[in-house]
């Protein structure tokens, strides 16, 4: 998972609230494949002689450590420069740009963005050392108050420099059309064009600022809650105390009595917080509405879509889309998955569980990225050079440590240094292709970089592209080598599974959201009314193979992106979708696919979504569209379904 086209002034929101925990909602309930937060001593030395060494990365690439004079100097530099910036062009800009346009030679506004961008580089620097820092053990109080300071002080700076955009989209559309057509400053026209979107939500510089400041006391606290109580709680399994992660681990054990325990371990320990949890999501429920009703939105997840830059009826359109397939989907694979068990239906714990009398094979790390790169050098040499990089140059964090951040992610820092990977690698199947995931984002952020701190993030309808895609062509590569009926049943099951848990799943959480958000204008929502309507959209998209059983109710409550990032899932049923699209265009067609491929991911945001894909033959605002992605689910179910009864 990486933030998508966010201003670095919303990005330093968006990391200090989203980071660690993104990967837990991507697959859902009972699914980690991005591996655990915190296990035992004892459990995490055992896995070490099977998967080999796994690397830490190192971040002096960003500063050499906490209290080191390049931080304090750079911190300072922040302060200073955010003042002096605004010194020079608060009130000022339209006077700028009306001597541009009188004197071609002029150069006034472009100083100004180059300004503007090396702020934001600088900022972007801190705040991901800060944020990458805390992720490596979010229970340290130093570190805790390290990334809690850093962001206030950020944050502060931030504040000064809100006017430029606001200042910006006032000039005239004539006046900033024509000077964003002359060289210096065409070359930033994408981002001119890109923020005057947000022109008509925009308010007084004043309530900006106050928006703004206030995020640190509002959002950015309740995020802060959410994390450290999830980070808190304990789940009771075979006479151990465990963090979240470790127990939905055991969501994928092979014995189905340990899948019940967790399970029930879950549902206590989520029940006894549930209170604190229906708070967190009533009071960030409230806040958001407020923002929109001031802005001037209409629907609950139009700020998702403009942030975005995606129309509002192309999700709707993928969410009637993925809706109307759920029989064709889920609910036709779970039917057989039950029968692999024997049963009518299976039980929630057991929707993950692996398939019955199959071996669980346990990759060593280096097993993993030699898997890995060598489906990356298969499609692209280019694109596996940049991925190694990552394991050479220390660029990933893998093992499995006490108050490590759970999940994984893929951080892109600032375009003068490079993307972190967060792994918490077990050696599962799940993880190698959570590795492939997580470098396929990186991949993109090293390709974007050269766009610039304004213009290389990329829009999250795009942001989740190149993850999947890795994820296909390793999953392609490990298929092509199954020399079984049953290898391939494995591992088609669990490719099915894990497209079901990103398209069906991730579109009836973006529905649950949705539910929630527009009964929340009604007035408070009570624990139990929360609890009904997360069992509504889990009943319609699981369907009748699936029994979810007292307990499963409560299971909304640890989803972080319903806290951090409100209606980011859908972004994951997009990428997913498109990504089925775009491998069905490589089948057919595969001589220059992976040139046009890289300079897809090259633009970074500096292209709308609609015309990065045109050279693909593909436009995601046809109907028609979704359905490409959503019939290569159904083949896959098709061909498990092909391989019953066969040895």
């Amino acid at each position: 998972m990486a933030a998508g086209r966010l201003s670095r002034a919303a990005q330093l929101r968006y990391w200090s609230s989203v980071f660690p925990q993104q990967s837990l909602a991507r697959y859902g309930p009972l699914m980690t494949s991005h591996a655990n937060s915190a296990v035992s001593t004892s459990a995490a030395h055992a896995a070490e002689p099977a998967l080999g060494p796994l690397p830490e990365w190192s971040l002096a690439d960003l500063y050499p450590g906490m209290d080191s004079p390049q931080l304090i100097e750079d911190l300072v530099r922040a302060e200073h420069d955010a003042k002096a910036f605004a010194e020079d062009y608060r009130g000022k800009l339209a006077a700028l740009a009306a001597q541009d346009l009188a004197d071609p030679k002029s150069h006034l506004l472009i100083d100004a963005v180059r300004r503007y961008e090396a702020f934001d580089e600088l900022t972007g620097k801190l705040s991901s050392y800060a944020s990458l820092v805390y992720s490596g053990d979010t229970s340290d109080p130093v570190r805790v108050k390290f990334y809690s300071d850093t962001q206030e002080k950020l944050n502060a700076a931030w504040t000064g420099l809100l006017f430029f955009q606001l200042e910006l989209n006032r000039l005239d559309d004539a006046v900033i059309a024509e000077l964003a057509a002359r060289p210096p400053l065409d070359h930033y026209r994408p981002w001119l064009d890109d923020i005057r979107k947000d022109k008509p939500y925009e308010l007084a510089d004043d309530l900006e600022r106050l928006f703004h400041e206030k995020s640190v006391t509002s959002r950015a606290a309740f995020n802060r809650l959410f994390d450290e109580t999830i980070t808190s709680l304990r789940f009771k399994i075979g006479g151990e105390e465990l963090a979240l992660e470790p127990t939905l681990n055991f969501m994928q054990d092979t014995k189905e009595e340990v899948r019940k325990e967790a399970a029930g371990a879950i549902a206590e320990t989520l029940s006894q917080n549930l209170r604190t949890f229906a708070f967190i999501t009533n009071v960030l429920a409230k806040d958001k509405e407020i923002s929109d009703r001031w802005r001037g939105f209409k629907d609950v997840a139009d700020s998702r879509h403009l942030a975005n830059r995606v129309e509002r009826e192309v999700v709707d359109a993928l969410a009637a889309a993925v809706q109307s397939a759920y029989p064709r989907l889920s609910h036709r694979y779970y039917k057989l998955k039950a029968r692999w068990f024997g049963k009518e239906a299976i039980d929630f714990w057991d929707r993950n569980a692996p398939l019955p009398s199959v071996p669980q094979r346990t990759y060593s790390w280096n097993d993993a990225r030699d898997t890995v790169l060598g489906a990356y050098t298969d499609f692209s040499p280019r694109m596996a050079g940049i991925a190694e990089q990552f394991f050479d140059r220390n660029w990933i964090d893998a093992p499995v440590r006490p108050g490590k951040a759970p999940g994984a992610f893929a951080h892109p820092t600032v375009p003068s240094v490079h993307p972190y990977v967060l792994l918490n690698y077990q050696g599962k199947p799940r993880d190698v292709m959570t590795l492939a995931h997580e470098l396929g984002h990186g991949v993109h952020q090293v390709l974007a970089a050269p766009n610039g701190a304004l213009m290389a993030s990329t829009p999250l309808t795009l942001a989740e592209t190149a993850s999947v895609f890795g994820e296909m062509l390793t999953f392609r590569a490990l298929l092509a080598k199954a020399t079984s009926v049953t290898e391939r049943r494995a591992m088609l099951a669990a490719k099915v599974e894990d497209m079901i848990n990103t398209v069906v799943r991730q579109t009836a959480f973006y529905l649950f959201e949705r539910k929630v958000h527009i009964e929340r204008r009604n007035g408070e929502l009570t624990r139990e009314k929360i609890c009904e309507l997360w069992m509504s959209v889990q009943s319609e998209s699981l369907g009748p193979a699936i029994r979810l059983g007292p307990g499963y109710e409560t299971f909304w409550a640890y989803i972080p992106h319903f806290i951090h990032s409100p209606f980011y899932v859908y972004a994951y049923a997009f990428g997913d979708c498109l990504v089925n699209s775009l491998y069905g265009v490589y089948q057919r067609a595969s001589e220059g696919f992976a040139e046009r491929y890289l300079a897809m991911l090259a633009a970074g945001g500096s292209k709308h979504y609609s015309e990065l894909l045109a050279p693909f033959g593909l436009d995601a605002r046809d109907p028609a569209f979704w359905q490409i992605g959503l019939g290569m689910v159904e083949e896959l179910i098709g061909e498990l379904e092909s391989l019953e009864g066969k040895a």
